[in-house]
Order: C-alpha cells, then sequence, then structure tokens
C-alpha cells in the first residue's frame, strides 16, 4: 500500500494545514517560491492568497508590517536554506519589533537528506537561531501540522515573535490528521498586590516621570497610559528609539524623545524621585558611555513579560521594582489605586516638548519637507520611517498623536521600511477602509530603499493606498551623521549618485511618480499623490548637507 494519502482515503499534510490556516485565519501567505516549495503550493485554495514578493527580504518584511496592522501572526513560505538567507536581516528585525510569525521553508526531500543533496539543509532549525522563538523541522511528516500549530501558539505568546519550521518537500503528500486548536487564555495583568505598592510610591513620589517604549503599541494601553500620566500630572518620554507611538506627540505632558547615547538620555532624567518605565527596557542605547542617575531615584519597570525585565537586570539602569503582565489591564489597575490615594503634586512642571517651524529655503530641506506633509494629511494616516539621518526631524515636524500611527523598525538594521509599509498599506485595504484618509505614508531614506527596492513591484500589483516619499540626499546621510559624532574622517562608501526613483518606480509598474528639488513642486505633488487611492511614489531631492541622527 502506498505511503501517500489521497483525498479518496485520507486527509494529506497538505489537506490538514490548509484547514488549520483557515482556522487560524492565516490564509494570506507571503513568499517567494522555489522547487523545494511546490508541493505545498499546487492545487492552491480558492481562498487563500498567496503575496509574492520578489526575494525572500521583502516577503518578511511585508508580512511584518501586515502583522503590526493586524495584530494576528502571519505565514510566510521561503525557500530553503538560501531563501531563510536572504530573509534573516528582516527575521531579526521582526525579532526584535516583537512581530508573530510563523516563517516556512523547503527543505530537499527526506530521501535525498543523507545524500548531500542540491537545497539540501543541514541542521535546517539552527539556522535562524538565535533571532526565533521556536525552530524546529519535525521528525515525522505527520508531525508538520502540529509543528505549525505549535509555532504559532508560541509565536503569539507575550514576548510576541517569529517561529521557524523547516519541511521537507516530500512531506506534503503524506497522511495526516487533524489536530484541534486549543483555547488559549489571555494574559492577565501584573500582580495586583505589586501594582498596590507601585501605586504607593507614585501617589507619594513629588518628583514622577515616566518612560514610555513601543510595548505600548504592540500590546496596547496607549489611553491608559494617558490617563494615568494625567492623574500624576508627569511628563512622559518616549524610550530610546521606540519603533512605536507610545504617547500623543503633542500633548501637553509630552516631554520629548530620550536620546540613545546615555549621557543624553540620563541629562533629562536627573531630579526625579520616581522613573516609571512602562513597555520599554531600562534603556536601548546606541553608542557607548555611561548612564547615572541620583542613587536615591527610584526605578519601576512594567513590561508585557519577564523577557524586557531580565534584560534590564543586566542593563545599565537596575530597576529597583519590576513587575509583568498585559499593560492596559495593569495600568487601569494602577489607575484605580492612585485614585483611592492622595496624589502628592508634582514639584516641577511639565514642560512640553518644544516644537519649531522649518523654513521653506532655497534649498528643500528634510525637515521643510516633513512639516509640509504633516500639515496636508490626517491623524488617521499610519507614518511609516525608515530615514534614520532625518528621524529628529520626523519626531521634530511629524506629531503622532494616536496609538498605532507609526512604525519603524527595532533592529537598526535597513530594508525594512518600504516592505513594512506595503504589508501595512495592504491590511488597511484588507480592512476596508478609506484609501486616501486611512492611506500609509513612507517616509524612506535613498539608501534605505535600495535593499529592498523590489517591494514597489507587490505595491503596484496589490494596488495598496501608500504614498512613498523618497528622501534623497545622494547617500547614507546617517553614516555621515555618525562620523561627525564620533571624529571619524575620510569613511569611505559614504556617498552615491545616480539613482532616478522615479524611473525605479515606473520600472516596478509604479506608474504615478514624481521627482522634486522645491517646495512649490513638493506641495502639488503631495496633493497629487495623496488624493490618489493607489500606490505612488514621491522622490524628493533635499539638501546632503543637513540632518542629524541624534
Amino acid at each position: 500500500m502506498s505511503q501517500i494519502a489521497s483525498k479518496a482515503n485520507a486527509p494529506t499534510v497538505r489537506d490538514v494545514v490548509h484547514r488549520l490556516l483557515r482556522d487560524l485565519n492565516m490564509t494570506t501567505v507571503f513568499g517567494n517560491p522555489g522547487s523545494t516549495e511546490l508541493a505545498f503550493l499546487t492545487d492552491w485554495p480558492e481562498d487563500f492568497r498567496y503575496v509574492l514578493a520578489l526575494q525572500e527580504a521583502p516577503a518578511v518584511g511585508i508580512a511584518d508590517g501586515y502583522t503590526r496592522i493586524t495584530g494576528n501572526a502571519t505565514y510566510i513560505n521561503l525557500h530553503s536554506a538560501a531563501g531563510v538567507g536572504n530573509a534573516l536581516g528582516n527575521i531579526f528585525t521582526a525579532y526584535k519589533n516583537q512581530t508573530p510569525m510563523v516563517v516556512t521553508a523547503g527543505q530537499q526531500a527526506r530521501s535525498l537528506l543523507l545524500d548531500e543533496a542540491y537545497l539540501a539543509a543541514e541542521r535546517a532549525s539552527e539556522f535562524p537561531r538565535p533571532y526565533v522563538k521556536f525552530s524546529i523541522q519535525p521528525e515525522r511528516a505527520q508531525d508538520v501540522p502540529k509543528a505549525i500549530l505549535q509555532a504559532y501558539r508560541i509565536a503569539m505568546t507575550e514576548p510576541k515573535g517569529p517561529c521557524f519550521v523547516s519541511i521537507p518537500s516530500d512531506d506534503w503528500d503524506q497522511p495526516a490528521e487533524y489536530i484541534n486548536i486549543p483555547e488559549t487564555a489571555p494574559q492577565g495583568m501584573a500582580d495586583d498586590g505589586a501594582l498596590a505598592k507601585v501605586a504607593e510610591k507614585l501617589a507619594n513620589s513629588r518628583n514622577t516621570v515616566i518612560v514610555a517604549g513601543s510595548e505600548i503599541g504592540i500590546y496596547n494601553g496607549f489611553d491608559e497610559l494617558v490617563a494615568l500620566a494625567e492623574s500624576l500630572q508627569a511628563p512622559v518620554y518616549t524610550a530610546p528609539v521606540s519603533h512605536e507611538c507610545a504617547f500623543p506627540e503633542d500633548h501637553p505632558l509630552f516631554g520629548g524623545f530620550l536620546s540613545a547615547i546615555p549621557a543624553d538620555a540620563a541629562k533629562k532624567l536627573q531630579g526625579f524621585d520616581v522613573v516609571l518605565v512602562v513597555g520599554a527596557p531600562a534603556f536601548t542605547f546606541h553608542v557607548p558611555g555611561k548612564f547615572e542617575l541620583d542613587p536615591k531615584t527610584e526605578v519601576i519597570q512594567l513590561s508585557v513579560s519577564n523577557h524586557a525585565l531580565s534584560v534590564s537586570a543586566v542593563s545599565a539602569i537596575q530597576p529597583t521594582f519590576g513587575l509583568s503582565g498585559d499593560l492596559a489591564k495593569s495600568l487601569k489597575r494602577l489607575g484605580e489605586h492612585l485614585a483611592a490615594r492622595e496624589v502628592a503634586t508634582n514639584q516641577t512642571p511639565a514642560v512640553p516638548f518644544k516644537r519649531e517651524v522649518a523654513a521653506k529655503g532655497d534649498k528643500l530641506s528634510a525637515a521643510y519637507a516633513i512639516q509640509l506633509l504633516r500639515s496636508l494629511v490626517p491623524d488617521s494616516v499610519t507614518l511609516v520611517e525608515e530615514a534614520p539621518s532625518h528621524r529628529p526631524a520626523v519626531q521634530q515636524y511629524f506629531p503622532v498623536r494616536r496609538n498605532r500611527g507609526f512604525m519603524t523598525m527595532a533592529s537598526g538594521g535597513l530594508g525594512y521600511g518600504l516592505c513594512a509599509a506595503v504589508g501595512a498599506a495592504l491590511a488597511i485595504k484588507d480592512a476596508g477602509k478609506d484609501p486616501v484618509k486611512d492611506r500609509v505614508v513612507a517616509v524612506i531614506g535613498d539608501g534605505s530603499m535600495m535593499y529592498s527596492i523590489q517591494a514597489l513591484w507587490t505595491a503596484a500589483e496589490l494596488e495598496v493606498p501608500l504614498t512613498v516619499i523618497v528622501l534623497n540626499n545622494s547617500g547614507y546621510g546617517a553614516m555621515r551623521s555618525f562620523s561627525k559624532l564620533l571624529g571619524y574622517e575620510n569613511v569611505p562608501g559614504i556617498s552615491f549618485g545616480g539613482l532616478d526613483f522615479v524611473q525605479l518606480a515606473n520600472g516596478h509598474n509604479m506608474a504615478d511618480a514624481w521627482q522634486v528639488d522645491h517646495a512649490d513642486d513638493l506641495e502639488a505633488a503631495l496633493k497629487q499623490a495623496l488624493a490618489s487611492p493607489s500606490a505612488n511614489l514621491i522622490e524628493v531631492v533635499v539638501d546632503p548637507n543637513q540632518g542629524n541622527i541624534y
């Protein structure tokens, strides 16, 4: 009797996985196919959608952006070890972003694995580690559905992140049995007794400051944090290199963005009795240096899981009190405890983040371009940013006022932003939202664009509501900035030119694209692009001598 099952007598691994993916609401599959994936892709179900990326790294980045809007893990289909290698940069970013996803890769047939076969991956499950939460190549074909379900559940458990399953190509036609999906209890709030103690400390403090991080955006708690800050009248800073909006950036209590330079961050936190860190490590820095607070300052940290607490235990600043649990529930309960107490008045009133006005100027600056963009879009747009040398300008001139209104990468690796913007725009389109009012706007540097330029084709093919703004400063502006900051001179490989992003967009089947180098032309192009329901691009030629990473 044949080991290969037929639909007439038993379901195959492929049949069972299709049903499992339906039940998990993962019928949109992201990938770039190869020969070892054909057995999975054959007889593609009519209710499934395959989102084709023209390289594996964009496939993962697009899935990441999609997931950050929908909240549910995505299913990604990569081609063997080489495809995983291509995608590893964005898998690492997904890990740092805490983005849940099930990353699968084809493997050579089991019958060939001992023969040095072409496309065979030795120790396939070890390849993406340590930047996946779970990684496996099932020992038996019939265990493939269970491995995918296990990967999904682990990916969706806080702290969320990517999981990996390697699947030999001849597993898909083997017989398998369907497995039930067990119910998962929602995460509970932090220990109530501990929250009461924290409330007591906050109520008695006369100088409290809040540092809010990306977990507020990822796991919710945005409105609850605003209510807590208002009850304490405490200033709120965004934690260094946060990749989500953590607090309304035009709120009177918003103090600005903590620097990823240790001494600069410590300076802003001097003079406070209590530093309450919510949804962030304490802290993430980019350059070496000393971070010193008054020894009497109490640092209290609330995170979604013990992961951030354990990282902070060996970081530059060690919290004196650490709690983990659902952020929204925990912050709400903390507010209830505070309401039952008399709260001391902060001795030092909050100083709102000072915003400047960018001049029009003879040369078009990134600062003015971002300021003009902000004046033309509603709060309902989603801003995706990957322009490191112009991030301070984005923070200064584009205040984000809502939860999930902003995203960038937590890893520092380029090639994510454009892909994530395509995925986010696809999720917004799938949700039936207004393609003009709710569109995605991506602000991407010219260097960053070239890491994943293929994503333009996917954006055009899917007709997603996306406007890509390329800030072209003829090189890697962040490297120029870092060289100046660290005192390095004569560094090669920083400047380049000759790229025409309008032609690149047209060559990737994107019909609408403009190049501008004057403020008046930029305004006209922005108005036209933002009014379109489809994907488009504006290349903004900016002064290469402006921009600073910090």
